[in-house]
């Protein structure tokens, strides 16, 4: 199980979908990120931009902090291809969950066999607490709508009320007045 809350951690919201880094896949593979892209140059015509996709520079930047956090604080610490001044030479390729299943028939080892069963997995462990919160979200949008009718109903109670004790102060002050007029 901590494997798999390791490969949550790695997957990012990007473009509207959940993706994965290449380097993040590489050391869950335990090969180098130029070993993967070379295995899914060689195979790009089953890699379609819904499979996978380079980011741009400001969706790197996006998700960079996250990135650095967790390569921090994790052991699966591997670097981007680095130029001189410290930044990255080439913008990183993100996978699909569709696409992390393609790799599966490009990079064919023991290991990538079972890590790509673990990222399935932590796919369906996602999607499933998507929709647990989704039905969360649904379940508060009632309880909100239904505290709205009761608000409004609690008004008019409010105004009733009022109206009654209002009329009441009124007839009070009608029945205590001075009589004018001859008195017995």
């Amino acid at each position: 199980m901590r494997i798999i809350q390791s490969i949550q951690n790695r997957i990012y919201e990007i473009r509207g979908e959940r993706v994965m880094l290449d380097k993040d896949l590489a050391a869950l593979y335990e090969t180098e990120t130029k070993r993967l892209k070379e295995a899914v140059n060689r195979n790009i015509k089953r890699f379609p931009t819904d499979f996978m996709f380079q980011l741009t520079k400001e969706e790197w930047e996006a998700i960079r902090y996250q990135v650095d956090m967790l390569e921090s604080n994790s052991s699966l610490r591997t670097q981007f291809a680095s130029s001189k001044r410290g930044g990255i030479r080439y913008m990183p390729y993100v996978f699909t969950e569709q696409g992390v299943a393609m790799l599966s028939s490009v990079v064919n080892s023991e290991k990538a066999i079972s890590m790509n069963i673990a990222i399935m997995r932590a796919f369906v462990e996602i999607r499933k607490t998507l929709l647990v919160q989704n039905d969360l979200k649904e379940q508060l949008r009632l309880v909100k709508n239904k505290i709205g009718e009761h608000d409004a109903q609690l008004n008019q109670i409010y105004d009733a009320l009022e109206n009654i004790l209002d009329e009441k102060a009124a007839q009070r002050k009608w029945e205590d007045r001075d009589r004018i007029g001859f008195k017995k």
